[in-house]
């Protein structure tokens, strides 16, 4: 039987560290664990509280490892998209041995040679992008093994990011004991989880990662990522005036339009939705304070993304795709229909991670599986020894557990007898 292949993926997202853990076995992928432990050590994506992160990473790995029974060692980590460059290496590869066919050994080498490329020394490489295979004048996006040239031609997409940036995020995640099996964009890796990449045939492709302090908008076409632009504007802002208005905690504000507030006027009510106590006075919110506390924000977010965008749209198909934990506020999908191109919004649909916050953490799962055909690494983000100790441990104490439901289910049994 194949061996389970397990793996961590880390977001140090702006308001909380996102730590989903997930197996491979054969075709299927599992969640195991979900953690989410808030931190304030992110502002505007920059690291401005190394320890509290590096705390709040410590412990997300302790909850899972107690829970799943054995220690998480390595990630997969994401990166921010700032100040994301792209650039393009074409590079020829001779194939040099009797049989003239193409090997991996000769892919390899050429994206080795392609990922020496340093443009600035501000710059670090996040992620090996688009490569095109052009072989006997034939272009493909499949890997040509064994196929018959002399030369083969690989154009290769390099996206850089902010070296400063980059390294303090793997920081935070070294410094909390883990190591690092690869890194990745963040607009990258939800591009993967929701397949946007075979969306830009024909068209371009926006994509909205709505956080809590920042918009990033990633704009892809010809199965590429062109560009990121990071707002300063995000769904805290619309929480800004209950929290100034009524002193409700971000937390509460979010709860409330999430599940219980209308953001169309003729479908506003007047119940109240939320009652606290404050100084030893009762006091309470109804459905229409909130709708006019965040409205005017939620509009002027659209108008931003609205004109960041025109120029996109004027240039030809654009389609929107919008996620992110902002979009767990489910009637934003109806406020979508204001944006000046069609848009839908993605869900996840992975079974333990049905949440728009998490498509960052899948996303880095599916661009990691997608590099081994290439990269032949073994490393998995736990000892398999461990995991086996676990498993057997865990089947043992089934068979031998006769507590709760089970045991009073045999002696009903043996009553009835």
């Amino acid at each position: 039987m194949k061996r389970k292949q397990i793996f961590a993926a880390l977001e140090i997202a702006d308001h909380e560290v996102r730590l989903v853990v997930g197996e491979f076995h054969e075709t299927r992928f599992n969640i195991l664990r979900v953690e989410r432990v808030k931190t304030t050590g992110i502002i505007n994506k920059v690291v401005v509280d190394e320890q509290n992160i590096v705390n709040a990473v410590m412990k997300a790995v302790q909850n899972a490892s107690t829970v799943l029974g054995y220690r998480i060692e390595r990630v997969l980590l994401a990166i921010p998209s700032i100040d994301v460059t792209r650039f393009n290496k074409k590079v020829n590869v001779f194939v040099e041995d009797g049989s003239k066919r193409v090997r991996l050994s000769h892919i390899q080498g050429g994206i080795n040679e392609a990922i020496s490329y340093k443009p600035d020394q501000d710059l670090e490489l996040v992620n090996i992008g688009c490569i095109k295979y052009i072989t006997n004048g034939i272009t493909s996006r499949k890997m040509p093994l064994n196929e018959v040239c002399d030369v083969l031609t690989m154009n290769i997409d390099l996206l850089f990011a902010n070296k400063e940036i980059v390294y303090s995020y793997a920081r935070c995640a070294e410094k909390s004991g883990l190591e690092i099996i690869d890194i990745c964009l963040d607009s990258y890796a939800i591009a993967e989880e929701a397949a946007i990449f075979e969306q830009t045939v024909d068209k371009y492709v926006v994509l909205i990662d709505l956080e809590r302090q920042n918009t990033t908008l990633s704009l892809f076409t010809h199965g590429k990522l062109v560009n990121c632009e990071v707002l300063d504007s995000g769904y805290g802002n619309w929480l800004s005036p209950l929290k100034d208005k009524y002193n409700l905690p971000i937390d509460v504000g979010f709860r409330l339009i999430q599940n219980t507030c209308a953001l169309e006027e003729k479908e506003v009510g007047d119940s109240t939705v939320y009652i606290w106590s404050e100084a030893g006075t009762s006091r309470q919110i109804s459905e229409r304070d909130v709708y006019k506390c965040v409205i005017d924000p939620i509009n002027e977010w659209i108008k931003l993304i609205n004109e960041t965008c025109q120029p996109i749209i004027d240039s030809g198909n654009v389609r929107y795709v919008l996620t992110g934990e902002g979009l767990e506020i489910q009637e934003i999908e109806k406020m979508a229909r204001e944006l000046n191109a069609q848009s839908q919004v993605y869900v996840p649909q992975t079974i333990g991670a049905r949440d728009c916050g998490l498509v960052t953490c899948l996303g880095l799962f599916y661009n990691w599986k997608s590099q081994l055909a290439v990269r032949k690494d073994e490393r998995t983000s736990c000892d398999q020894r461990d995991v086996e100790k676990s498993v057997e441990g865990a089947n043992k104490t089934t068979v031998d557990d006769e507590s709760g439901f089970t045991k009073k289910l045999k002696s009903m049994l043996l009553s009835d007898k």
